[in-house]
């Protein structure tokens, strides 16, 4: 039992350190353990979320690796109406391209936000000489979770 847990830490270890690698960021203890707990969590996180759950790391640090993370797309910013941005992993093939978009929802009841990646956003064919940097697509309701309770 005890060398499946440790097979399954080292797992999860060697897939946080690939995809630093990937988007060309050096793994430091604090990013290791901030893209953990995005990981971990199963859903977009913000400043905040981070600054809670990782009591040892002050906000301006949480924030720096967010800003390195975004930078190097390995996240994705999400506003979902909530007044934080939330941040969540991207996939390893997202190149954080309009193409490569996709649908959000926030739960109302525990507010926490949910990518859903096979949804993306619908096509709008805007007038002409205006130009689409993003989009943000955000569906608002009860999640899953909530809704069974």
């Amino acid at each position: 039992m005890e060398a499946e847990l440790k097979n399954k830490e080292f797992d999860e270890e060697t897939k946080i350190l690939n995809k630093l690698s990937h988007r060309d960021i050096k793994a430091t203890s604090t990013r290791v353990l901030v893209l953990k707990t995005m990981i971990r969590a199963g859903c977009a996180l913000s400043i905040g979320d981070l600054e809670e759950a990782l009591e040892t790391v002050d906000k301006s640090t949480i924030f720096r690796t967010l800003t390195l993370f975004h930078e190097h797309r390995l996240v994705h910013c999400i506003d979902d109406g909530s007044g934080s941005l939330k941040y969540a992993v991207c996939q390893d093939d997202c190149d954080c391209s309009l193409e490569k978009e996709h649908v959000h929802f926030y739960c109302e009841r525990c507010h926490k936000t949910y990518c859903f990646e096979g949804l993306s956003i619908p096509r709008i064919i805007l007038p002409k000489n205006f130009k689409t940097n993003e989009a943000n697509f955000v569906f608002k309701g009860v999640c899953k979770n909530c809704s069974e309770r």
